[in-house]
């Protein structure tokens, strides 16, 4: 078992921004952020390459979430910014330890508890 933990979230206004944290006690071959509305799938929102830091992002989240990573912790992040209503959401990190990154929640093995994100308008 690989446990996540998460941190940040939380509630801003619409164009405010947040960063989120997620920390494993080993390495990881991929990284990623989802996020589920209540009601909806689960969807894949970024993903990271742990070996040579290739990103892969959400349409919808292009261009104002930023994933990163600090392999000397073994954690990485998702920075926010200029958020929006429809993005809020509980934002779950995910990790393989194998593979490449996808934005499929089914190829992830290990979950962080999940955090919460609400923009107001």
């Amino acid at each position: 078992d690989v446990p996540l933990v998460e941190s940040g979230g939380g509630s801003v206004q619409a164009g405010g921004s947040l960063r989120l944290s997620c920390a494993a006690d080993r390495f990881t071959a991929t990284r990623a952020w989802f996020r589920q509305k209540p009601g909806k799938e689960r969807e894949g929102v970024a993903a990271i390459d742990g070996g040579d830091g290739t990103t892969y992002y959400a349409d919808s989240v292009k261009g104002r979430f930023t994933i990163s990573q600090d392999n000397a912790e073994n954690t990485w992040y998702l920075q926010m910014i200029n958020l929006e209503p429809e993005d809020s959401a509980m934002y779950y990190c995910a990790a393989r330890l194998f593979g490449r990154p996808y934005l499929e929640a089914s190829r992830y093995n290990y979950w962080g508890q999940g955090t919460q994100v609400t923009v107001s308008s």
